[in-house]
């Protein structure tokens, strides 16, 4: 396996849980501050081959050299604090198992009276103890044991799920501040060049070889292109921003990515007979709701044994003021006349059948997911494949108004149109590729797999 180098202050990684296990108590409150204070970036280098994630292969990176989705994806894994959050709920899972496999604790009793009066002739103060245990806390020992080990995976699977879904969103929101660039890579080339263009217009008018209406028509189209420019400015801000948070990073950190990251311009997933087929083993969160019907499952059986009638066993030995000493046993019994546990025990059942709907809701909701996702992205790659045609003809149409343009043989207005239209489809084209991205993260989650990148086609950026 690769191993995973991050710079990162501090961790302590296994299965899920990523988060400081440090505890708090008796610290300074500086350095319990500096101890919950999210882990900055750039400090100490951590072995990633510590983390093992049942649905991503570790990684090996330096955050020096820059990110790319599949780095932000474990970056948010180790660094988001909602995850951190979430982590806390394993520590609780722990110790109700703990807590299941405790028994209640004997009960032991000691009295002595004293001879203070009346005819005390030959009698001794007296005295009884005793020794008692409720026997029938036995019968609910297992299956209380068993829901709260199946409570622990599920809580754990859970844990893995919410890591999932984090962790798909950065590898997407990559994808977008991508596509974001790119397309003000080509707002500010557009803008740019109808500048320029203005700017020769604006001198041809007054050397009185162009007309008012031409610079007017060159103006008015510059001006729209550096709306457009000063627009996607802003969003790529935006969308980094919002990287940022889904990783769980300052919003003044430095971020760099690596060199060479490109959009998809075709996606071929596996039919969807194979995604759904092994959807019920590869969807996490479907995992962690059959633990939870496991343990809910448990937890009904240990209501059924917790009707039985109380039964505490118990020996006593007592020594009355005549001297005269007795042992027995003494058997204290509950009887269920009023309360049968039928409460406890119909909100049990209730559980169990509401997790059980949960499952097929969210089976139901799986399965069409990934067929909406599929159906998505056979569009999206029809979509694709008639931008990447159509951009050449526009950019001849581009060329051709140029001359005729030149030659005085066209109307400025044209080529105007004709270089809006170009700009338009480039955007366009850009916008497709993020979708398809998009697309893929919403089948990976919806299927629970990851889609290689084998599967992916890149064409050159329009």
């Amino acid at each position: 396996m690769r191993k995973l180098l991050l710079n990162l202050q501090s961790a302590r990684g296994n299965f899920f849980a990523l988060a400081s296990t440090s505890v708090f108590l008796g610290l300074p409150c500086a350095e319990a501050q500096r101890m919950i204070e999210p882990p900055p970036v750039g400090v100490l280098r951590m072995d990633g081959a510590r983390i093992h994630h049942p649905v991503a292969d570790p990684l090996r990176f330096d955050l020096r050299e820059g990110i790319g989705p599949d780095e932000a994806g474990m970056l948010a894994v180790m660094l988001n604090p909602t995850l951190r959050a979430a982590r806390d709920r394993r520590g609780l899972a722990q110790a109700q198992l703990i807590q299941a496999g405790i028994l209640p604790n004997p009960q032991i009793s000691y009295t002595r009276d004293f001879v203070t009066g009346g005819n005390t002739a030959g009698t001794v103060n007296a005295f009884s103890y005793g020794a008692g245990w409720d026997v029938m806390s036995l019968l609910p020992l297992l299956p209380k044991r068993t829901a709260a080990r199946a409570n622990v995976r599920s809580v754990d699977l859970d844990i893995a799920w919410q890591e999932w879904q984090i962790a798909q969103s950065a590898r997407t929101a990559v994808y977008r501040v991508v596509a974001r660039e790119a397309q003000l890579a080509r707002a500010r080339e557009a803008d740019l060049a109808l500048q320029k263009n203005a700017g020769t217009l604006k001198k041809a008018v007054e050397a009185h070889q162009k007309t008012v209406l031409d610079l007017a028509a060159a103006e008015a189209t510059s001006q729209d292109a550096h709306a457009v420019a000063l627009n996607l400015e802003q969003d790529v801000e935006k969308q980094r921003l919002v990287l940022k948070k889904t990783i769980g990073l300052e919003p003044h950190a430095e971020l760099r990515f690596q060199s060479g990251i490109r959009l998809p311009s075709s996606l071929h997933p596996p039919a969807e007979a194979e995604l759904v087929a092994g959807l019920e083993t590869g969807r996490l969160d479907l995992l962690a709701l059959r633990e939870g019907y496991a343990s809910q499952d448990a937890t009904v059986r240990a209501a059924v044994l917790a009707q039985f009638p109380k039964i505490a066993l118990g020996f006593t030995k007592i020594s009355d003021t005549s001297d005269v000493h007795t042992s027995g046993i003494a058997i204290t019994v509950d009887f269920p006349i009023f309360d049968r546990n039928q409460g406890n025990l119909a909100t049990e059942r209730a559980t169990r059948q509401r997790l059980v709907d949960e499952y097929q809701n969210r089976l139901f909701e799986a399965r069409s997911d990934i067929a909406t996702a599929l159906a998505d992205i056979a569009s999206l790659n029809r979509q694709i494949a008639a931008a990447d045609e159509a951009l050449p003809l526009l950019e001849r149409l581009v060329s051709t108004e140029e001359t005729a343009v030149n030659e005085g043989n066209a109307d400025v207005l044209g080529l105007y149109f004709a270089r809006s239209n170009l700009l338009q489809k480039r955007l366009q084209l850009l916008k497709l590729k993020e979708q398809l991205v998009e697309a893929r993260t919403a089948l990976e989650i919806a299927s629970g797999r990851y889609l290689p990148g084998a599967l992916v086609r890149t064409h050159p950026k329009p």
